[in-house]
């Protein structure tokens, strides 16, 4: 679990502080509770994040335990350093709207064939329960040939599970190389 800490003073000087002592700003917001704004160690939180194999995951800010998922974050244009993340918290039985991540399995034929791999939506919004929430979306990419794509109506999602994507709409394909 991420530990980090509530923060106080919402104002520009405490915020600049914070970060040069190595924090990452975050708000904490949805499912009824009232807004917190906490700060995490930047290298606790990137490392948290890119080891963990759920979308949803666990935070404690202060005394108070929040399942959350990353809802957006900001980065510096220039360094491309974190600066600030938005975590939604996931109510259980509550409908709501969520952006699973698109995971990729195999390697498209249609590479031996000059073709070239495009992935158009790394995430999909979905609307469902919180606890009926799917962790990715995998799609199996290994027949995919040139000019191959597949749509938003050949993924497969659980039950309880709502993409809120129109069915033509492409996630990913091999395209002719020029």
């Amino acid at each position: 679990m991420l530990e980090g800490i509530v923060r106080e003073s919402i104002v520009k000087s405490a915020t600049r502080a914070l970060r040069k002592d190595g924090y990452l700003i975050a708000n904490i917001y949805g499912g009824g509770e009232p807004n917190v704004n906490a700060a995490f160690k930047k290298n606790d939180f990137t490392r948290f994040v890119k080891n963990k194999e759920k979308l949803v995951f666990d935070v404690k800010a202060g005394a108070k335990k929040y399942p959350v998922v990353i809802e957006e974050y900001q980065t510096d244009p220039v360094s491309g350093d974190l600066l600030h993340v938005d975590l939604r918290v996931v109510v259980k039985d509550k409908l709501s709207r969520y952006l699973v991540p698109v995971k990729t399995i195999g390697t498209p034929k249609g590479l031996k064939n000059k073709g070239v791999f495009i992935k158009m939506k790394k995430r999909l919004p979905v609307q469902c329960l919180g606890k009926d929430l799917p962790d990715s979306f995998d799609i199996d990419v290994s027949d995919l040939d040139v000019n191959d794509t597949v749509l938003a109506r050949d993924i497969k999602s659980p039950k309880g599970v709502k993409i809120l994507l129109d069915g033509r709409i492409a996630i990913t394909g091999v395209i002719k190389a020029k």
